[in-house]
């Protein structure tokens, strides 16, 4: 090839290189954040594969008195979105937001009229458990959809039918409690717990709600709690007492000793389980809490 042809091809090659369109990096997927695992599960199913989801908090955490970390606030400052209860539940969050700027949230109790707690110190605050309601759980699931499709709109479809499968699913969920805590006979049908977080379920399922505390505090499982409970569970004949997974048993199962009354085992409400546990999504919770109750209440067995 001669000297000035080499150039000529050269300088063609080097035209061409210019002219060719360069490779389409692909899109970085939305990031959501979630501030516990309940919520975070809930928006996973809503968002399928297209965005990532994430919770601050592990399994097993307890959500009230949540100490965020540096790294929970690099975490929701790299998130597109953060999805947080409301109601008062996550007391540290106002807190912890405001070290955080520029990220989009969504209350996903918008719109939900809240059960009152109302009693001592907590009279005028909302009860924060919304999600124990399989009804209310789905105004969770819109709320959610309607916050990401806000992120990424592109993906509108998706959402929708992913929240649409979704609430058929939690539905579906909420026919069979029904069908199964409709079989605790009346005089039994009294769930007795160590927090009032089931406010909305027994609302639901037509039960009688007892507790030792109305929210976590400071002042869990005191001597006049504990007495208050052991009044009520004798003079309501209660058969089993139960606990959450996040809090201390020890006052309850001193309510069980004192009065008789069966320890009926671990209910599930502000934390999944890792896979291997009873709760590792919120329908399992749903379905796990059930069953607990009705054979602590009834003798009945297990059917999963």
């Amino acid at each position: 090839m001669t000297e000035p042809l080499a150039r000529r091809s050269l300088l063609g090659t080097a035209l061409a290189g210019l002219a060719a369109p360069a490779l389409a990096q692909p899109a970085r997927p939305k990031r959501v954040v979630a501030t516990f695992t309940v919520l975070a599960d809930m928006a996973q199913n809503v968002a399928g594969t297209t965005v990532l989801v994430e919770s601050l908090t592990r399994p097993g955490a307890e959500i009230h008195d949540y100490e965020p970390t540096p790294l929970d606030v690099v975490r929701a400052q790299a998130a597109d979105l953060v999805l947080w209860n409301g109601l008062g539940l996550e007391r540290w969050f106002e807190r912890f937001f405001s070290r955080v700027t520029g990220v989009q949230q969504a209350v996903l109790t918008d719109g939900i009229t809240p059960i009152g707690i109302g009693e001592g110190p907590y009279a005028r605050q909302p009860n924060p458990h919304a999600w124990m309601s399989p009804g209310i759980a789905v105004a969770y699931v819109e709320n959610i959809r309607r916050a990401l499709t806000t992120l990424d709109p592109a993906n509108e479809a998706t959402f929708a039918t992913n929240a649409s499968a979704y609430t058929a699913q939690i539905r579906a969920v909420d026919a069979r409690m029904r069908e199964r805590l409709a079989t605790i006979p009346a005089e039994r049908r009294v769930l007795a717990t160590c927090e009032g977080a089931f406010s909305y379920l027994t609302r639901d399922y037509q039960m009688r709600e007892a507790y030792l505390w109305p929210i976590n505090s400071e002042d869990e499982g005191s001597p006049r709690q504990v007495r208050a409970l052991i009044d009520t569970v004798r003079r309501a004949r209660v058969p089993a007492v139960f606990c959450e997974s996040t809090v201390n048993d020890r006052p309850m199962r001193q309510v069980a000793r004192e009065t008789g009354a069966r320890f009926g085992g671990v209910l599930h409400v502000d934390s999944l389980t890792g896979p291997d546990g009873a709760a590792p999504t919120y329908l399992k919770l749903l379905e796990a809490n059930a069953e607990t109750i009705l054979r602590g209440l009834t003798g009945a067995p297990a059917t999963r």
